[in-house]
């Protein structure tokens, strides 16, 4: 199969690539990437020397840009991981979010209409789902939650969520949507919680946690994650929902507390700061429906995948040294000085 990855050159996206080059030998695998702020090409300098891989720079809220590439690669799947996601900049400039995360997976949706796919398939997330309550632990999401978001973000991820179901019901898209917790792993970008707390630990710099860090989110080792998708675009059923967790529910506080024992540094660099507006209190997934269907489990422990990430982290400090020298400064002091 001839496979577009959207949205590649990031995090999930990224480490998506890598996962198919590895283990599909037979197909064809086209990273399509704007390359924003977390867009980042060197993350792709090893599966740019595979004949299975081509790199095409492109937006996919671009109409021109996005028919072209469907004339001329002819793809057969789509697997939609292009998106503006941290929810902090979702808050400093929400239009943006509904251009990328709206108007671009219609413009996917409207290309796969036209030149026809063979399965597309769209990257959510649980915040769609809103957040679940710090003191009814036997509460999870299930594909059946109302939808109950509580960011720009988590509302431009939800309604393309709306926008792919309807294009199934409406165009008949072979489309499937799969919704999971938070990913960590290897080229996660800095500005998020876990390289965030790594890079400034080493740094010996503080570490800002959000209010207590009583929040819980439910972590998923990033190459779990993708083994489910594979997994959905291959053998899920059409116009289904499927949600990914990892079974590893977290505070915040307890996962910031974790990477400085590994990496053998003092609590005292943690710094407690003004918590994030409408900061959801706890995720928490049920895959039993994709453990049942398709037989996909995680197979990452916490304490295992926590080590791992340290550890790529230590030994590829010129990624993400790269990244932290330019722009991301300026928007690390506007996120967390005078908080």
């Amino acid at each position: 199969m001839k496979i577009v990855v959207t949205g590649g050159a990031g995090f999930i996206g990224g480490n998506f690539v890598y996962f198919l080059l590895k283990n599909h030998a037979e197909d064809f695998i086209i990273c399509y990437d704007k390359l924003t702020y977390a867009g980042n090409l060197e993350t792709l300098s090893d599966a740019m020397k595979s004949k299975n891989f081509k790199f095409i720079k492109g937006d996919i809220a671009n109409r021109d840009e996005v028919y072209k590439m469907f004339e001329e690669e002819k793809p057969d799947v789509i697997v939609n991981f292009a998106a503006e996601s941290h929810v902090d900049r979702s808050i400093e400039d929400p239009e943006l979010f509904l251009r990328t995360n709206i108007i671009g997976t219609s413009i996917l949706l409207d290309a796969c209409k036209k030149f026809g796919i063979k399965r597309f398939h769209q990257v959510s997330t649980d915040e769609v789902y809103g957040d679940l309550p710090l003191d009814r632990p036997d509460l999870f999401f299930t594909e059946k939650t109302n939808l109950h978001t509580s960011s720009p973000y988590s509302a431009s991820k939800a309604s393309a969520d709306l926008l792919v179901q309807a294009y199934h019901r409406t165009y008949k898209i072979p489309a499937t949507i799969s919704r999971c917790s938070n990913n960590y792993g290897p080229y996660h970008f800095p500005e998020k919680l876990i390289p965030l707390m790594i890079i400034n630990a080493l740094n010996n710099k503080k570490l800002p946690v959000y209010g207590k860090g009583i929040n819980v989110r439910d972590w998923l080792y990033v190459e779990d994650h993708c083994a489910a998708i594979d997994l959905i675009i291959r053998n899920g059923k059409v116009g289904e929902i499927y949600n990914v967790g990892g079974h590893n529910e977290k505070t915040n506080i307890e996962v910031v507390k974790t990477i400085l024992k590994i990496l053998g540094k003092d609590e005292n660099l943690i710094e407690f700061v003004t918590d994030r507006k409408g900061h959801d209190q706890r995720y928490a997934i049920d895959p039993t429906k994709i453990s049942t269907e398709l037989g996909w489990t995680p197979k990452t422990k916490f304490d295992d995948g926590i080590k791992k990430t340290v550890d790529w982290y230590l030994q590829n400090k010129s990624w993400w040294e790269k990244i932290i020298s330019g722009e991301y400064k300026n928007y690390y002091a506007k996120m967390y000085d005078n908080r």
